[in-house]
C-alpha cells in the first residue's frame, strides 16, 4: 500500500464505529466475532452476489470458522416482499447476525431484515414506518447485530437508522425507522468500489451531493450537520469527477465513500423537495434514486431560491466557486451534471407527466417535504415535477 493510501487507514467512532482503508474487508470475520456472530447472513443484491468479490468474502469467513451464507433476492428499489424473504432465509439458516453489503438497496434491505427477523409474530414491517412513535412497537433488544459494507458512494445507508422500502401494493416508498437500526460496525474499503461503472459512480455520487446540499439548505438548526454537509460537498467537488474519469483512482474512491457517509450523517438536519419527489418517482417508475435526485437538483434549487440566498452565498465561498452566490452554486451543479453525463430532464429517464397530480400529492405527503426551505403544496410539487419532465427552469 502506498504511503498516500496508508493515511486513509483509520478507525472512527462517529456516528458508528467505522474502519476505513484499502483491504479493511479482511477484518470482517474478526468484527463478526466481536459482535457474537457465528453464522452471519450476508445480504446483498443479485448483481454483486455473482461477483468474485462476494465469493471471496464468504470463503474467507468460512475459512475462519463462520457459517456465512448469502441472500440476494433484492430489487433495485427493495420491497416489503424482499424483506420478508430475507427474514425467512435468516430463520431457515439459523443465522445470528447480518452483514449488509452493497449500495443503498442491499444495505436498506439488510437493515430491515436485521430489524424484523426476531420481532414478535404479527408485527408488520409497515407498522414501523417513520410516523410519530411507531418505532416503539419494536423490541429493541431483538434487533440483530449488523455490519455494513458499502460498495457504492451515494446513499450513506451504512450510518442510517432507517431503511427506504417500497410497499408494492400501495406503490409508495415507506421509511422504516428505529434508532437501533444503526449498524454496529461499518467498513469503508475503497477496493470494493473500484469496479463500479462510470454511470453508477455518477448517479451515486450525485445522490451523496443531494444529501449534503439539502441538509445545507434545511431551515433546521443543527450547526454540526451543517458543517459536515459543507465538507462533504467539498470532497464531492474535488473527487467525484476523478472517480468518474478513473474508476481505479483509490484516493478518489476512498474520499467519495467518506463524502457519502458524511451526507447521510448531515441529513439528520433534514432533506427537501428533491427527496420528496424522488421517493414517489422511484416507487411509481422503479427509477434509480440517485439519478432522480441528480436530475431534479437544479429545478428544486430554482424553486427554493427565494429562501436560500444566504446559505448559497456561504457555500459558493466555501467551495471557492468562480461565480458568487446562488448563481455560482447552480452553475457548478449544472456543469457537474454535464461532466457526468446526467440527463437534464425526467423525460430522458422514460418518465412522463401522466401521473403528475398523483406525484404531487405523494411528494407533499413525503416526510422529506417538511424541511424543504420553501413550503410546497401538492400543486406546487405537480408543477415542479412537470417542469423537470419538460426541462423548464
Amino acid at each position: 500500500m502506498s504511503q498516500d493510501m496508508q493515511r486513509f487507514t483509520m478507525g472512527w467512532n462517529y456516528p458508528a464505529p467505522i474502519l476505513t482503508g484499502a483491504g479493511r474487508i479482511r477484518l470482517l470475520p474478526e468484527l463478526c466475532r466481536e459482535l457474537g456472530m457465528t453464522a452471519p447472513l450476508l445480504i446483498t443484491d443479485p448483481g454483486l452476489a455473482r461477483l468474485p468479490m462476494v465469493e471471496g468474502i464468504v470463503h474467507q469467513a468460512q475459512r475462519q470458522g463462520l457459517a456465512m451464507a448469502v441472500f440476494s433476492d433484492i430489487k433495485g428499489n427493495p420491497t416489503g416482499d424482499n424483506v420478508r424473504a430475507g427474514v425467512q432465509a435468516f430463520r431457515r439458516g439459523g443465522h445470528d447476525g447480518v452483514v449488509a453489503l452493497g449500495g443503498g438497496s442491499g444495505l436498506d434491505a439488510a437493515k430491515a431484515v436485521a430489524l424484523m427477523a426476531r420481532q414478535r409474530d404479527g408485527l408488520s414491517l409497515w407498522a414501523l414506518e417513520d410516523v410519530g412513535d411507531n418505532w416503539q412497537q419494536a423490541d429493541a433488544a431483538a434487533i440483530l447485530p449488523c455490519i455494513a459494507v458499502p460498495t457504492t458512494a451515494g446513499t450513506g445507508s451504512e450510518v442510517g437508522r432507517a431503511a427506504v422500502i417500497t410497499d408494492e401494493q400501495a406503490r409508495v416508498k415507506r421509511l422504516i425507522f428505529h434508532p437501533g437500526m444503526m449498524p454496529d460496525r461499518v467498513i469503508l474499503d475503497p477496493e470494493l468500489t473500484l469496479g463500479l461503472p462510470a454511470p453508477l459512480t455518477a448517479a451515486t455520487g450525485m445522490d451523496a451531493l443531494s444529501h449534503c446540499l439539502e441538509a445545507w439548505c434545511s431551515p433546521r438548526y443543527h450547526p454540526m450537520a451543517e458543517g459536515i454537509a459543507a465538507e462533504g460537498m467539498r470532497l464531492i467537488r474535488d473527487y467525484l469527477p476523478r472517480a468518474y474519469a478513473d474508476g481505479g483512482d483509490r484516493e478518489a474512491r476512498m474520499q467519495m465513500l467518506v463524502a457519502s457517509l458524511m451526507g447521510a450523517t448531515a441529513f439528520q438536519r433534514g432533506l427537501g423537495a428533491m427527496h420528496a419527489l424522488a421517493h414517489p418517482l422511484g416507487a411509481l417508475y422503479d427509477a434509480h434514486h440517485g439519478t432522480l435526485n441528480a436530475v431534479l437538483m437544479p429545478y428544486v434549487l430554482r424553486v427554493n431560491q427565494p429562501a436560500i440566498g444566504e446559505p448559497m452565498a456561504r457555500l459558493a465561498r466555501y467551495l471557492a466557486l468562480p461565480e458568487p452566490g446562488f448563481d455560482g452554486v447552480l452553475g457548478w451543479v449544472l456543469q457537474l451534471r454535464r461532466d457526468l453525463r446526467i440527463p437534464h430532464t425526467l423525460a430522458e429517464l422514460g418518465i412522463d407527466t401522466a401521473q403528475a397530480a398523483r406525484v404531487g400529492r405523494m411528494a407533499a405527503a413525503d416526510p422529506s417535504s417538511a424541511t424543504n426551505p420553501v413550503p410546497l403544496s401538492a400543486s406546487d410539487y405537480r408543477e415542479l415535477f412537470v417542469n423537470a419532465c419538460e426541462g423548464r427552469p
